[in-house]
């Protein structure tokens, strides 16, 4: 007879696959718990959950309203029980609060979970359920402010172009607009003709988040920290004399309307928007890290933006011409931004540095206004040292004092900023830009211009920010 002793391999095989077992479990409780608290709303409020929709047939839609309460999207029930999503501002905020017909745009797609939920009292709840009532939805409270949706509306006119307004110390996005627009109360008997191939006016795109322009010479930010980051130690020294064009080899580029700006520091180069110092630059910089800056500065990377955007592209890469080095470091070429991010760009340097998540909702409030959810300010992360950003808001502030932005030299308080008019076409108006920030001591408030074939940044766009700045800073 043979005795069974314990096996010791066999006994600690089964106590590993013990612990992994129980690892595994462990992990499952821990994402369950993770996906309940911070993805369950993202997968709910997802445009291809259909059933989110259903929720509609026992829910009554909720509110959306500005920064103040007013009431940018309503749903109005008619006599005969008809649902109509009524917009009381028309077109004004047409692109960002979006629609709920034909789909759903805007704040109505990304606030569709709380604005079809609803979290009224529970008599009130089991009343409405035992008479076949809705029960009334949250409603989102933004963070827009309707002055300056109007007055951005108002500057920018007919034109097509976009404006894009946000504190940088906290992500606020306090008006968005995009021209030209289009009347969400009449989005219905007005589709076909917006969606048709006839339609040269594309008023459906949202040109803040999804129109992507050549920078123009907005992008001598980009140009100008790189020559700083590769010549630390010496890009004060940088000098250039400006006789109205650059000339190199066969390659000419002139300066906006030929401008001779004389002896250029990088300084002045910047604040006059000299085309021949940065294109000058563009044949000494280094193409890798060129192409990790712009990375850096999420250029072809996915934004922390929640609204619908296009990406921005920079496709200058090993082995570029020197024609495309003169173009690139000037904003032309193949460069492509929206005003969003430029917005965010100039958000960072404003902000130290630091980009903070950019977001329009503020608040969800239940039928009687009290609050069930509050969105704070996040960070996105370091774009630029807070040495690069103190030094690049200093240069920003001398194309006010000295340079290209001179609409924008007031006493009322001390604004920051860059212009730009990027050629697009031959034969066409370039596109006018602006971006800055203001005050340039502590920045409160970023505006991002563009006008779309209107020529100097100088002289439309940056008009456009001073109406809003003037408007921010009298209501303080």
């Amino acid at each position: 007879m043979k005795n069974h002793e314990p096996n010791p391999g066999a006994n600690k095989s089964i106590l590993a696959v013990t612990y992994v077992l129980a690892g595994i479990f462990v992990c499952l409780l821990g994402y369950f718990g993770y996906f309940l608290q911070v993805k369950s709303e993202t997968v709910i409020n997802n445009s291809y959950n259909a059933r989110l929709d259903s929720f509609s047939d026992r829910i009554l839609r909720g509110k959306i309203l500005s920064s103040d309460g007013r009431v940018l999207a309503e749903t109005v029930v008619g006599e005969d029980g008809t649902e109509t999503r009524s917009y009381p501002y028309g077109a004004l905020f047409a692109h960002v609060v979006g629609y709920s017909d034909h789909g759903k745009t805007g704040i109505e797609s990304l606030a569709n979970f709380y604005l079809l939920s609803s979290h009224v009292n529970l008599v009130e709840r089991t009343v409405n359920e035992l008479s076949d009532v809705k029960n009334v939805g949250d409603n989102v409270v933004t963070t827009l402010d309707p002055d300056l949706q109007q007055a951005a509306s108002d500057a920018l006119g007919d034109r097509k172009g976009a404006v894009v307004v946000m504190e940088p110390d906290t992500g606020k996005i306090l008006a968005m607009v995009s021209r030209p627009g289009y009347d969400p109360n009449h989005l219905g008997e007005e589709w076909e003709s917006l969606i048709s191939g006839d339609n040269t006016q594309a008023q459906l795109l949202n040109r803040a988040t999804q129109g992507v322009y050549p920078p123009g010479s907005t992008f001598k930010i980009v140009t100008a920290l790189e020559y700083m980051r590769e010549n630390p130690d010496t890009w004060r020294e940088f000098s250039f004399d400006c006789d109205g064009s650059y000339e190199y080899g066969d390659y000419t580029i002139s300066c906006y309307h030929g401008s001779a700006h004389g002896h250029q520091n990088l300084e002045q180069a910047f604040a006059n928007s000299c085309n021949g110092a940065f294109a000058s630059l563009g044949l000494k910089l280094d193409l890798k890290g060129m192409r990790d800056m712009t990375g850096r500065l999420l250029f072809n990377r996915e934004l922390p933006l929640a609204l619908a955007y296009s990406k921005s592209s920079y496709a200058m890469g090993e082995g570029a011409s020197d024609w495309e080095r003169l173009q690139t470091a000037i904003g032309q070429g193949n460069t492509q931004i929206t005003p969003m991010h430029s917005a965010m760009i100039t958000s960072a340097i404003a902000n130290g540095g630091i980009l903070m998540r950019p977001y329009v909702i503020d608040r969800v409030e239940n039928a009687a206004g009290e609050e069930t959810k509050k969105f704070l300010p996040s960070s996105s992360g370091e774009l630029l040292s807070p040495a690069e950003a103190e030094t690049m808001a200093g240069m920003m502030r001398q194309v006010v004092t000295e340079g290209t932005a001179s609409a924008l030299r007031t006493d009322a308080y001390a604004a920051a900023g860059k212009t730009g008019s990027a050629e697009f076409e031959t034969g066409k108006e370039s596109h006018a830009w602006f971006t800055g920030f203001a005050p340039a001591e502590d920045p409160k408030l970023v505006v991002t211009v563009l006008v779309e074939e209107a020529g100097s940044g100088g002289r439309e766009a940056a008009p456009i920010a001073r109406t809003l700045f003037d408007l921010y800073f009298s209501k303080q």
